[in-house]
């Protein structure tokens, strides 16, 4: 597992070459045969080595994992884009390992939650998908983005809009405004369970002032109302006496 913490690399494949910048993520497998090349000043790459028996329990334990990540049968690794929030947790998640025992058990406990955070999202990316795609679904999870819609997407995309929307049809199945619109759903479902916040006040932070958009967009994606969501999830905290 390769990830870039600073400048640009060049990962050298077989048969091909693939640039990578801070924050993307590779999953190579036992057959990837590879070098890499710094590409500029100051580059930092990190390249964390797993049995190859440990990655296939993992997958034979847990079926969203089959064909993604390591897992995959296409012809290039898989990678993913993380932005500086997120890499910054990676790299905590991988520092914390490297002073552990390094058994079976503390590789999962690093592996297992940085995989689940990426079968949330949209970030596992056909690999022959553009770069600045996987950075903008990344960027996409930031609140200050969604707040903006699909314009946000654009921005953070770096393309013209209709160029942005033809290439997540192509790799994604989706537009800017439904990936937007899920991010935009979970951040809302999580302050429903997690703070007494009125409906108007998250519906405002997630860029949606119109509260019965909201509401028609929320129940779209959860099947339910936003009031049944929160009394089916939030749960009152009780003091110990």
């Amino acid at each position: 597992m390769l990830w870039i913490q600073n400048g640009r690399v060049r990962l050298h494949l077989e048969n091909e070459r693939i640039d990578l910048v801070e924050g993307d993520v590779v999953f190579l497998r036992v057959t990837d045969a590879h070098a890499l090349q710094a590409r500029a000043e100051e580059t930092l790459a990190v390249l964390l080595v797993l049995a190859p028996q440990l990655v296939d329990e993992i997958a034979a334990r847990h079926r969203a994992l089959r064909g993604r990540f390591f897992w995959s049968d296409a012809p290039s690794p898989a990678r993913v884009h993380r932005d500086i929030r997120q890499l910054a947790a990676l790299n905590q998640a991988a520092l914390r390992l490297d002073r552990s025992r390094r058994d079976a058990h503390e590789a999962e406990a690093f592996l297992l939650p940085f995989l689940a955070t990426l079968l949330d999202g949209v970030s596992a990316l056909p690999p022959e998908a553009p770069s600045w795609l996987a950075r903008a679904c990344a960027a996409a999870e930031d609140p200050k983005t969604f707040r903006e819609g699909a314009a946000g997407f654009a921005r953070a995309a770096g393309r013209a809009h209709p160029h942005v929307s033809r290439t997540t049809r192509r790799f994604l199945g989706k537009s800017p405004s439904e990936i937007i619109n899920a991010q935009r759903m979970a951040y809302a479902a999580r302050r429903l369970t997690s703070t007494s916040d009125s409906l108007a006040e998250i519906a405002a932070d997630c860029g949606i002032p119109n509260l019965s958009h909201f509401h028609k967009l929320f129940r779209s994606h959860h099947g339910v109302t936003p009031q049944r969501y929160r009394r089916a999830h939030q749960r009152d905290l009780v003091q110990p006496s």
